[in-house]
């Protein structure tokens, strides 16, 4: 990720005024720190609860074995599903910041967004409803935790002169 980050920044850098330059590094380390978050919290409490799953299902005297191929594909596809959804703060104070979209209009949309990470929850992660939630309410409180973050670096509106 930071390599990608980096690779993105030169190629947009040249474009940009200095004042836009100045908010690109506190987005970028948050960015980084936020992605490995993500892939902590898949690696420390979704993987041991997944595979607990899959061992508890398995028929009694079964052995669990997966392929080596199946398994990096999953644990990967669970480490970016987390890592890009904890990215939810970052996008969501850049619009604010952009003037995309007020705090306002985010608040007013807060319950289609919790049925969106449900439906993302259940998109990404396997059929079972236990890790769907720990993808969906994560993704709903790291929304909320933008909404808080925007409503301290968002643009100040002048007040209206009297008449």
């Amino acid at each position: 990720m930071p390599y990608v980050l980096y690779q993105i920044w030169r190629f947009v850098a040249p474009g940009l005024y200095a004042h836009e330059k100045k908010l690109v590094l506190p987005i970028i380390v948050a960015s980084t720190l936020l992605f490995f978050c993500g892939m902590a919290f898949a690696y420390f409490v979704v993987f041991p609860v997944v595979f607990g799953f899959i061992v508890a299902a398995a028929p009694h005297g079964v052995a669990v074995m997966t392929d080596i191929d199946k398994y990096l594909s999953f644990v990967l596809g669970m480490f970016m599903a987390f890592g890009i959804t904890f990215q939810v703060p970052v996008i969501v104070v850049v619009l604010v910041r952009m003037g995309v979209v007020s705090v306002d209009k985010l608040r007013e949309i807060r319950r289609y967004v919790i049925v969106g990470a449900f439906v993302v929850g259940a998109i990404f992660t396997p059929p079972d409803v236990v890790s769907q939630f720990m993808l969906a309410v994560p993704l709903w409180l790291l929304y909320e935790a933008g909404i808080v973050v925007s409503t301290w670096v968002s643009p100040k509106k002048k007040a209206a002169p009297e008449a």
